[in-house]
């Protein structure tokens, strides 16, 4: 698995989002990103990032951060999982795994002794220019939301 660190161009992309609307990251330049990497939608864990970043909305609105979930779940399941707990942001479908490949999110794990490939829970803050500002590995759930509050004091 290949990192990515402070200072990188953040790899760019195209994936669906929860309504079917292509999302391209070098399109919303000029704002800063802040992009997390979740495993599995409607899961305890992700769905406890994604009602964190949920309820800090408001504050990332006013520093300028648009938040953006990337799991390889369907469309349909980031559908759901958006309607289930009123998200109200972009939720990304990356079934192939490309993305979190790119951003090396795409690593072994392990669960009851088996090993198997998915999504190391990590997130990225990105500035308006699409450089990575802050990159944050194996996160737990509930550490996203202060590790981007506190990155953005910094601003």
């Amino acid at each position: 698995m290949a990192q990515l660190f402070p200072g990188h161009m953040a790899p760019d992309f195209e994936l669906l989002d929860q309504d079917c609307n292509p999302v391209k990251l070098s399109k919303i330049r000029g704002l800063k990103v802040l992009i997390f990497f979740f495993p599995r939608a409607n899961t305890p864990g992700c769905t406890t990032q994604a009602c964190s970043i949920r309820d800090s909305s408001q504050i990332f609105k006013s520093k300028g951060v648009i938040p953006i979930g990337i799991s390889p779940d369907s469309v349909k399941r980031q559908n759901s999982f958006d309607h289930k707990h009123n998200l109200g942001f972009k939720l990304l479908a990356d079934t192939e795994h490309n993305v979190a490949e790119s951003y090396g999110v795409w690593d072994k794990k392990s669960l009851y002794g088996k090993l198997f490939f998915g999504i190391i829970r990590s997130s990225f803050l990105i500035d308006e220019a699409g450089i990575l500002t802050h990159a944050w590995y194996r996160v737990t759930p509930k550490e996203t939301v202060p590790n981007v509050l506190n990155a953005l004091m910094e601003f």
